[in-house]
């Protein structure tokens, strides 16, 4: 059930609603900007085939001013993702629920106050995030096996390299100083070398898995 393919007539039973929040940023010198839209569609996806879900377009934009410092990198800020998700959930009202499935980091502190804001009136609405090692931030081998099991032709394997791989709770204070640049030159927080496909479709189960008894448990 994919909203891009669907007339209002299809919908006049209610049914929850998956919205894949992404953005578009540098995801270093071998995986396309469009990584963490690329994953939440997927997961979307994944959810509507396992339950009674209705998909929505992406929200391919993001807040990504910590990957400034690299061109392709395009960030609408905080304040506006944040009102864009709650003017979203707040059109919903047709829906029975709306669920946020957002795969990007800096996303995080807007998605979480639209839906205390849309809570706050009584709106139903779910915000989940997949989860990672905290040394496997971006663009690591988590993501680049994710990216070989669902695009493969858009993966650059020959150029993957390892990047900073402190953990990044001991990254946080100078990254939001200096965005990423600050600290890791290729843009990439993780070692993306020994990752496979293979790997990227457990790792897209294991997501796939936890979302959708989060669902369930909201639901």
């Amino acid at each position: 059930m994919n909203l891009a393919g669907l007339a209002w007539t299809d919908l006049r039973e209610p049914r929850l609603l998956a919205v894949p929040v992404g953005a578009t940023e540098q995801h270093g010198p071998h995986l396309p900007c469009t990584v963490d839209t690329d994953i939440a569609v997927a997961l979307c996806e994944r959810l509507a085939q396992r339950r009674d879900v209705v998909v929505a377009p992406p929200v391919a934009y993001g807040s990504s001013g910590e990957h400034a410092g690299f061109p392709g990198t395009l960030s609408i800020g905080q304040r506006a993702v944040e009102l864009l998700l709650t003017e979203l959930g707040r059109s919903a009202d047709a829906f029975a629920g709306v669920v946020l499935v957002s795969c990007h980091g800096g996303n995080a502190g807007p998605v979480r106050r639209a839906v205390a804001t849309l809570r706050a009136e009584s709106r139903r609405v779910l915000a989940w995030s997949p989860s990672g090692p905290p040394d496997d931030s971006h663009a690591g081998r988590t993501e680049t096996a994710a990216m070989l099991a669902l695009r493969p032709e858009a993966v650059r394997p020959e150029r993957a390299e390892r990047g900073n791989t402190e953990p990044l709770p001991e990254l946080v204070d100078r990254l939001r100083a200096g965005g990423v640049a600050a600290v890791s030159g290729n843009g990439v927080l993780g070692d993306p070398v020994p990752a496979t496909a293979e790997e990227g479709h457990l790792v897209l189960e294991s997501w796939t898995g936890s979302l959708v008894a989060a669902v369930d448990g909201w639901a």
